[in-house]
């Protein structure tokens, strides 16, 4: 399965670009489904009709679906939401309470990476094109199997383990004290299995052949500099872009003075665009004079993106992460476009490295050439941070 994924700072138009690359991945005879993972779904509306949780087809080829987080979790978390209401009730409070203090922060963004390791594991479809949640909240989602599984190897495997052992000696004298029982087997498993899946699922998105990011952006300045810091924090988890879709330019064709301002900042933009983002190939759409909604407006659309094109070819391969040996020495050179050495914190602890670039924060298992061995320097060149690693003095 081809696995393609767009995102954007929030209103640049991604909803509308992976709609319109479903639809050529359709019309190429691909059996093709845009996923919407964004909390604020808009795919119905840019296909113009209605959409679930389940896949619908939309024409002959092309399917669509809105994540419904509640009944992701349901379905994935449902023994652990049921045990935590039954813990707050214990505590007083009342039932609706209890049930939604049980959905923790975050879990909605969460559970959008389950739903798409079912749909990859399931391999019912040929392409698989996620519409995604804006920039930040795509990032954190990237991040979470390493996050998840700092946690899980450290804490969680051992606390399980314990638990288990524990549980028939101390049940008896807890229930009655702390008016709920410990967590059982099927409470415990869950987390693990899911962070497994979420394990699984990272393969599948740090394998360039299989998986692209297309960045959608607009010619405006903060737009701009969100999507270059989007591309460096991509290269950081090993995910790889392949496109950039500037969207919204204006038309030479527009000659009313009100737009000559905006005429001339667009063109200095879409320049630094094509500059900045350079060797990714830069694909250019015009603002349209109407709303991309429904299928003759997308097919407009995918006609300016791809023309005669194959959307699911990988249109550039950039490699984010790489292992040098020059004499007894190695160097680990992780692609950061963008990004001064300056704003990068570099620490090791046991087998891992932990990377920090603002608030993103990357725990890289080293090599075993590398592990061994300690950092002893670091430089940016060509928009590639490398670190030096020898042996221990």
């Amino acid at each position: 399965m081809r696995v393609i994924l767009m995102t954007g700072k929030g209103g640049v138009g991604k909803t509308s670009v992976a709609a319109a690359t479903g639809l050529r991945c359709a019309e190429l005879g691909y059996k093709t489904l845009v996923l919407s993972t964004d909390p604020a779904h808009s795919l119905a509306d840019s296909f113009d009709m209605e959409l679930s949780h389940d896949p619908i087809e939309v024409k002959p080829n092309l399917f669509g679906a809105e994540l419904d987080a509640l009944q992701e979790l349901e379905g994935n978390w449902g023994a652990v939401k049921r045990y935590i209401t039954q813990v707050l009730q214990a505590r007083g409070l009342e039932g609706v309470e209890a049930e939604e203090l049980a959905i923790l922060p975050g879990m909605d963004e969460i559970f959008s990476l389950v739903r798409m390791k079912r749909h990859y594991d399931e391999d019912e479809f040929d392409v698989l094109i996620i519409d995604s949640a804006p920039t930040g909240t795509a990032l954190r989602l990237l991040s979470l199997p390493e996050v998840a599984g700092f946690y899980m190897r450290r804490f969680y495997k051992p606390l399980q383990t314990v638990s288990a052992a524990l549980r028939p000696l101390v049940e008896p004298l807890f229930r009655p004290v702390a008016g709920f029982s410990l967590p059982n087997k099927e409470v415990m498993e869950a987390p693990y299995e899911f962070y497994e899946q979420l394990e699984a699922l990272e393969k599948v998105l740090t394998d360039p052949t299989t998986t692209s990011v297309r960045l959608v952006t607009n010619p405006e300045k903060m737009v701009i500099k969100e999507s270059l810091r989007a591309h460096a924090y991509l290269s950081l988890y090993n995910v790889a872009t392949d496109m950039v879709i500037a969207n919204r330019i204006i038309p030479e064709t527009v000659t009313d003075p009100f737009f000559k301002r905006w005429k001339e900042n667009q063109q200095v933009y879409k320049k630094q665009i094509h500059d900045d983002f350079l060797p990714l190939p830069v694909r250019e759409v015009p603002l349209y004079s109407e709303e991309m909604c429904g299928l003759e407006a997308l097919n407009r659309l995918k006609e300016t993106i791809y023309g005669e094109d194959d959307p699911t070819q990988v249109y550039y391969k950039e490699t984010t992460l790489k292992v040098v040996q020059i004499e007894n020495q190695y160097s680990l050179e992780i692609y950061l476009p963008g990004i001064p050495k300056e704003q990068v914190e570099l620490s090791k602890t046991g087998d891992e490295l932990n990377v920090r670039i603002g608030n993103h924060r990357r725990n890289m298992v080293l090599p075993q050439a590398l592990a061994a061995l300690q950092p002893s320097g670091a430089k940016m060149e060509d928009d590639y941070l490398k670190i030096r690693f020898a042996q221990a003095a």
